[in-house]
């Protein structure tokens, strides 16, 4: 090298080394900022789950027979189907040891008392990969009758409004939504 290649070498070396040095101290800053911001928002998500819990989770075993959340202790359920990271599918009965047709069937573990009877998720396939697929029935227990409502095909359903005779189901696919209305 020349002198003055030799300077220039020197010069940016020297100014390249000045800006790493520089900077350094702030990209560890905001590096640290980022870990701390991270610490408080997860504590402070602890400390919301902890003020307001998800509520009864009821956990059924693999063989027992359990009683179904708010069907009064009419229904009870068993595992019968438990799709990895998803829904359990159950079998039916009647507590009170009447044959029932639920027995013919596998279920979600979504329950919603009416006046009318339960609304019950009613599985079509047991098939992981056709998943999901579902009637939503009407159970009407003092006539032991099972009426299909409509089909969704999805796990996020829920009902949203009942007015007079007609029920409104919204469901969310993960990339869509709707709204199906079925009259009683």
């Amino acid at each position: 090298m020349n002198r003055v290649q030799l300077f220039f070498h020197h010069v940016f070396r020297f100014v390249w080394n000045m800006v790493f040095i520089l900077s350094y101290p702030i990209l560890a800053s905001f590096g640290l900022l980022f870990i701390g911001l991270t610490f408080v928002f997860s504590k402070l998500s602890q400390l919301l789950t902890r003020i307001r819990p998800e509520g009864n989770k009821v956990v059924f075993k693999e063989s027992d027979w359990e009683i179904m959340p708010y069907t009064n202790e009419l229904l009870e359920a068993k595992v019968c189907k438990q799709i990895m990271f998803g829904p359990s599918g159950f079998k039916l009965r009647r507590k009170d040891g009447v044959p029932s047709i639920l027995e013919d069937y596998v279920f979600g573990n979504k329950v919603r008392a009416m006046e009318e009877g339960f609304i019950l998720e009613k599985w079509n396939t047991l098939e992981s990969k056709d998943m999901p697929d579902f009637d939503i029935c009407l159970y009407d227990p003092d006539q032991d009758s099972l009426r299909p409502l409509t089909n969704i095909k999805c796990f996020d359903w829920h009902v949203s409004e009942k007015v007079d005779n007609e029920l409104s189901f919204k469901w969310f696919d993960g990339t869509q939504g709707g709204e199906v209305k079925v009259a009683l």
